[in-house]
Formats: structure tokens, sequence, C-alpha cells
């Protein structure tokens, strides 16, 4: 059994830490979204652009499915909510699954 946890402690710590950043690109993206929708960004910036462009095509594949689940609420996209409280739950497995395999 000790040579399964050598194996399935590192591969959890890297699922849990990955699940970790993913919520912050996430967030970023919820913020990117909101700032250049009240144009605090400029949205025909190289940078805003390609910083868009990188956390639309990593976080969108993710929340697509959650969107067309959702009823239509007007301009509110809750759907980066959810996911982030589907990924805690995810992390707290992962958790408890590390906590039982390193006994």
């Amino acid at each position: 059994m000790d040579s399964l946890n050598v194996v399935l402690h590192p591969l959890l710590k890297v699922l849990y830490y990955a699940i970790d950043i993913y919520i912050w690109l996430l967030i970023a993206m919820a913020i990117l979204s909101w700032l250049v929708a009240f144009d605090v960004l400029n949205r025909h910036s190289q940078f805003v652009r390609t910083v868009g462009q990188f956390l639309w095509r990593v976080t969108e594949p993710a929340l697509r499915p959650i969107r067309r689940l959702l009823p239509n609420l007007g301009g509110i996209d809750i759907s980066p909510v959810i996911l982030i409280l589907i990924l805690f739950f995810l992390q707290q497995v992962i958790v408890e699954l590390l906590v039982r395999t390193s006994v």
C-alpha cells in the first residue's frame, strides 16, 4: 500500500494546486471582464487583448457547459461563481484523500 501512496500523494497535491491556479484564473477573467466593461481598461490595447484571449481560452471550455444549464439572468453571469464552488468542493475531496492516504 505504501508504493501506491508514493505516487498518489504527490499526484493529489499537484491536482490540488492546479485547481487553485485555475480558480485564480477564473477570478482574473471576471475582474478583467468588469474592467473592460466599465472602460477602465482599453480593449484595443494589445496587452489587454492578449491577456483577455488567454484567459478566455483557458476558462471558457469549463464555463460553457455551466452557462447552458443556467437560466438567462440578463447581463449577470454567475457561471464563474458556480464553477469556483465546484472547484472548492473538489479541493476538499482532495484534502480528505490526502489525509486518508497519509495515515
